[in-house]
């Protein structure tokens, strides 16, 4: 998964990568708000949920201690963590003016 993982972040797009469970009911408030961020956004970014209990060492590499916990990558560093669930307009402004 890791290797697979590095060449989803390594790309010339930014991407938004969500930490969640399916047992997180934040988690589930989150998944339609990035829906709409990607219908936004189109091409310009690429969205990746990432399943902790499925990835518990990927989870562990990034120290995701808490769910929905999503990190931006641009041009495979990461630029930008957030845990908790934020509006559609504060997710689209800080890919946006993240450099």
């Amino acid at each position: 998964m890791k290797s697979s993982f590095n060449k989803i972040i390594n790309s010339q797009v930014p991407v938004l990568v969500d930490f969640y469970a399916d047992w997180c009911g934040p988690c589930k408030m989150l998944a339609p708000i990035l829906k709409e961020v990607k219908d936004e956004l189109g091409d310009n970014i690429k969205i990746v949920k990432i399943d902790v209990d499925k990835n518990q060492a990927l989870a562990s590499t990034y120290q995701v201690r808490g769910v929905p916990t999503m990190l931006l990558f641009k041009n495979g560093k990461q630029v930008w963590r957030q845990s908790g669930v934020l509006q559609k307009s504060d997710i689209v402004s800080v890919i946006k003016n993240t450099k």
